[in-house]
């Protein structure tokens, strides 16, 4: 699948634009329940810091299949709920259950929240659960999301804490790199761990305009998997891209040790591994 949207993003986001609104977002789509159980151990805690009241109107960046959105809507029972991505196919997934569950207060729309014209002072909170850290410019997106907001409105985001806390991002990458030395991505590029260092998230929402800011370390097992037959083939299909140009050797080699680990973390309850997070919240000043 390739991205065909002619939604305007800055030329700092084409890339996630490419990624989201093909192959990797249609991935995700496919997989929407799976996605949204990894991350159920932080879900509650992130919606109780949005804090989200009857007559709100929220906006829910990077809301992919649109559980953030859908909950909000179920709390701003008078108010209204915007969800944004870059990935069509991941939006027409939220539509579906949002109509499926007779939600009529949530909208989605495919925009690039760094850039988009938002309506100045039209939301009273604005969420991201991990979808902040792929922002080429993060300093603009805030500034714009910002914007966005009343004074006083909130933003609350979920985030990854460093790679040596985060124990399933270091085995299935050591397992898919079968031997190799793979670049380190720079610290300010789009990416999972863009925005997990404190001092960097706090400097940034400062700098773009907001207050007040919060921020609670949290570690929980991340779930990948009902056993692991389904959590093997959930990772070697998220991650399959990291085999490209390997010969079937190496590749044998890459899927057994994924293979591997993802067995040593069988449980009962599923394929479980150690995660930890940043929830943050800032005051629009």
């Amino acid at each position: 699948m390739t991205a065909t949207s002619a939604v305007q993003v800055h030329p700092s986001n084409r890339d996630q634009l490419r990624a989201w609104d093909g192959d990797e977002g249609a991935y995700w789509a496919a997989h929407p329940e799976h996605f949204d159980r990894s991350l159920a151990a932080y879900h509650e805690a992130f919606m109780g810091v949005a804090g989200i009241e009857r007559a709100d109107r929220v906006l829910d960046v990077g809301c992919g299949t649109g559980q953030t959105a859908r909950d909000a809507a179920r709390l701003a029972t008078s108010g209204s709920v915007l969800g944004v991505d870059l990935s069509t196919v991941m939006l027409d997934v939220a539509r579906r259950q949002a109509a499926a569950e007779g939600l009529t207060n949530v909208a989605f729309e495919q925009a690039d929240a760094q850039v988009h014209p938002f309506e100045p002072g039209s939301f009273d909170v604005a969420m991201s659960r991990t979808g902040a850290m792929f922002f080429g410019d993060k300093l603009a997106a805030f500034r714009n999301i910002g914007r966005a907001l009343r004074p006083g409105g909130q933003l609350v985001m979920l985030t990854w804490q460093p790679v040596s806390e985060n124990e399933w991002l270091r085995e299935f990458s050591t397992a898919m790199a079968a031997g190799r030395e793979l670049p380190t991505p720079q610290a300010d590029a789009p990416g999972p761990f863009s925005l997990c260092e404190p001092e960097r998230i706090e400097a940034l929402l400062d700098e773009a305009g907001y207050s007040d800011i919060t921020m609670e370390g949290t570690a929980a097992p991340m779930w990948f998997g009902r056993d692991a037959h389904d959590a093997f083939n959930l990772v070697s299909g998220l991650l399959g891209w990291m085999l490209q140009g390997l010969d079937d050797a190496v590749r044998a080699h890459a899927l057994d040790a994924l293979r591997a680990t993802i067995l040593g973390h069988e449980t009962p309850s599923g394929v479980l591994y150690d995660s930890a997070t940043w929830t943050t919240a800032g005051t629009w000043r």
